[in-house]
């Protein structure tokens, strides 16, 4: 239970600085970072169910990559406060992707 409450707020705080340094990518307070963290994760969580585990954005794929962009994307229609264009969306996958390398979100 710890380990997911850690995961939701390294996830917020990747959210945060990726709303600070991209283009596109727009998200007004941690509150809501912390929101959308959870949201990401659930729309993740169906897509991965609908489509299989090819979709995840761990597979570090190409088709990993579009989906976490779609997810991004998406939850900007769930959360009032969050901004993403199609290039922000896509700019925070790869930003989310590269962070998760160094520091992952999951733990494993």
């Amino acid at each position: 239970m710890l380990g997911m409450v850690i995961r939701f707020i390294i996830s917020a705080l990747v959210l945060m600085v990726s709303s600070f340094i991209l283009p596109g990518f727009r998200i007004a307070g941690f509150f809501n970072a912390l929101l959308a963290s959870l949201v990401i994760a659930l729309l993740g969580y169906v897509m991965e169910k609908i489509f299989g585990g090819r979709v995840s954005p761990h597979a570090r794929g190409a088709i990993g990559f579009l989906t976490a962009a779609v997810v991004i994307y998406l939850a900007q229609f769930i959360i009032p406060t969050m901004r993403v264009s199609i290039i922000g969306a896509l700019l925070a996958s790869v930003v989310i992707g590269l962070i998760d390398i160094f520091v992952p979100t999951e733990l494993r």
